[in-house]
């Protein structure tokens, strides 16, 4: 009796076993294989040419791309051709206590004005944050790899331009008003340049990458922007870099 029970499990523990491996290997079968790869960027802004009052905060201005490429050997050659598209969201931290101001002046221009000031005159100020989210094609960017054949450990270098359309923004400013914590976000464009356009380098090896991206184009739409310094009225033409870490999910 005690022979037959142990034979018994015996069978049942090797039937649950050999099924727990068609079900491991059933599961890898079905892994996705997309064709080309999505991108995850993460990197920390910096505004060049800063109109006055902008002091921007190190960490608190930031971007995350969602990026999506299809790259295509030219040839039998090292070089791919890789168009692609996604999305930006973009973060300008500011650590003195302004905000871009609710309406334009008589002039057409957006100033930057005390947050703590102008939306609540018994408020103390906590955070300010300029808020600009995009939509972006590459219609052209070109990757050279030392190894083709096995890219996920070859070292590769690319660089291309970047177009992007301006799909919202908005200003939050972080406030406490008699010990009470709130949040006030003023969503319009602010004067925001509502296109842009430049240029961005990667180099890395296989999955992982160093970035740069360079906006031509101003941050402030022409005549839009806040003035140069107190002493020059002159709107800003603020440019916009990025640099930080990629990462090929695929």
């Amino acid at each position: 009796m005690l022979n037959r029970t142990l034979v018994s499990l015996t069978f049942l523990l090797t039937i649950i076993s050999v099924s727990g491996q068609a079900q491991e290997k059933q599961r890898k079968v079905y892994r996705p294989d997309i064709p080309g790869s999505f991108l995850i960027d993460f990197g920390l802004n910096n505004g060049l040419n800063k109109p006055v009052n902008f002091n921007q905060g190190f960490w608190g201005s930031r971007t995350l791309n969602l990026y999506y490429h299809y790259p295509v050997r030219i040839n039998n050659t090292k070089f791919t051709y890789n168009p692609g598209g996604g999305f930006s969201f973009e973060r300008f931290k500011l650590v003195n206590d302004y905000t871009l101001s609710h309406q334009p002046n008589t002039d057409g221009t957006y100033q930057l004005v005390q947050s703590s000031t102008s939306i609540l005159p018994t408020a103390g100020f906590r955070k300010s944050m300029i808020v600009s989210n995009y939509f972006d094609i590459m219609p052209l960017e070109f990757r050279f790899d030392t190894n083709p054949k096995d890219v996920t450990r070859s070292f590769s270098v690319t660089v291309g331009g970047r177009v992007g359309v301006l799909m919202e923004s908005h200003t939050k400013v972080k406030y406490t008003d008699n010990g009470v914590s709130g949040i006030y976000k003023d969503k319009q464009p602010h004067g925001l340049n509502p296109f842009r356009y430049g240029v961005y380098t990667r180099i890395g090896i296989g999955n992982f990458n160093w970035f740069w991206f360079y906006n031509i184009s101003h941050y402030f739409a022409n005549g839009k922007g806040p003035y140069t310094s107190a002493i020059d009225p002159t709107p800003s033409a603020m440019n916009t870099m990025t640099i930080g870490i990629s990462l090929n999910g695929f």
